[in-house]
């Protein structure tokens, strides 16, 4: 069996729990989760990062430091994993979903102007595969209106747009080291801060609402409460085992990189691209090669397709359903405009294995396989 997914091990991850337990400091913020932290910034080149216990958590993180209230209005798509909806739902915000671009599955922003009134309060433009929305205009146009910009780059660890890491264009971006993603610790995802006048009460928020990491930090000599907040601190295991991810992020994008181009070029050589569509990535978008997709006619031969991989013990899968038409969509959210690409594309896409030590020749077999489907 090809499994879809395959969990990426560095190799130092036993070393790092090893040292976890000989230090006996488990909670989160410790040496582990600084580390984290630095590097983060680093290859980022952010502000600020703050790991959290997924990125779920760091969009309400977002919700909060924005403050976001019942009756704001939040625009985003409504192809997207149900977390970037939920964190400002939570807060009372109705979710406005705009259409798609059918190439990049990424909000159209030519479609976000028409949807603003004078209830919006934040644009959450959603990078897709680790392929960058048009960020330029999406900031063009949350400066015009001055809306706030939330990045959620859940996929996009290692990519960037016109040089710039996803993440930190907006206001915030979050990012998801849940394991289905190209780096991970099991569950967790760190809020990216690019400005500055939030730094303190994002730490405050995190801590659940405390000023406890001024405190250990020795600017106070006690801690109280002194906002809203939750817990969100990651433990020093998630830590640890983030790290040895993270020190191979070069590595592991590389080689990402390397399995998808091998598609790319297998589907070309046996001419199917006019079978099917894939994305057509440019030179602006530097994707980190999280997903490898193909779309189909319709839904039927999508499925007809998934049933053939599967007799072939190739396991694929497809995501997501619209938010828009989920019964949670039809209460706490509303689809400004024509739904033209959204359902259609969402109903066409399948997506094929991609991990780090995927072996070339099942890449080949994979393509082979769903050559012989078309024959």
């Amino acid at each position: 069996m090809i499994r879809f997914n395959i969990p990426y091990i560095s190799g130092n991850e036993q070393a790092y729990f090893d040292e976890v337990l000989k230090n006996q400091k488990f909670c989160g913020d410790g040496g582990f989760t600084k580390k984290c932290h630095a590097l983060l910034s680093q290859k980022l080149n952010a502000r600020k990062v703050l790991l959290t216990t997924s990125c779920t958590h760091a969009l309400e993180l977002s919700a909060l430091l924005m403050n976001i209230v019942e009756g704001d209005e939040v625009i985003m798509p409504s192809y997207t994993f149900v977390s970037t909806a939920n964190a400002f739902a939570l807060r009372g915000a109705k979710i406005v979903f705009v259409d798609i671009h059918p190439d990049t599955m990424n909000i159209d922003e030519r479609l976000i102007e028409a949807a603003i009134t004078d209830k919006t309060r934040a644009i959450v433009p959603v990078h897709y595969a680790g392929v960058a929305c048009k960020m330029d205009e999406i900031m063009q146009i949350a400066n015009k209106h001055q809306l706030y910009v939330v990045e959620d780059a859940a996929q996009a660890i290692g990519a960037t747009y016109k040089g710039k890491a996803l993440g930190t264009i907006g206001h915030f971006g979050t990012l998801s080291f849940h394991e289905t993603k190209n780096l991970h610790c099991g569950e967790a995802g760190a809020l990216i801060i690019n400005d500055e006048k939030y730094l303190e009460r994002a730490e405050i928020l995190r801590e659940k609402g405390t000023n406890r990491s001024k405190f250990i930090r020795g600017q106070i000599d006690k801690y109280s409460w002194v906002d809203l907040g939750s817990s969100y601190l990651p433990s020093e295991l998630n830590a640890a085992f983030l790290l040895a991810q993270l020190e191979k992020e070069e590595e592991v994008t590389r080689e990402r990189k390397n399995i998808w181009k091998t598609y790319y070029e297998a589907f070309k050589s046996y001419n199917l691209l006019e079978k099917f569509e894939i994305s057509e990535i440019s030179d602006d978008y530097g994707f980190n090669a999280h997903i490898f997709y193909i779309k189909a006619k319709n839904i039927e031969e999508r499925q007809n397709l998934i049933n053939h991989l599967k007799m072939k013990e190739i396991q694929s899968v497809f995501h997501y359903i619209p938010l828009h038409s989920a019964l949670a969509g039809s209460i706490f959210a509303s689809f400004n405009g024509i739904d033209k690409h959204t359902t259609r594309e969402s109903e066409k896409l399948l997506r094929l294995p991609l991990y780090y030590g995927l072996e070339i020749d099942k890449v080949k077999y994979i393509v082979e396989t769903i050559y012989k489907y078309f024959l």
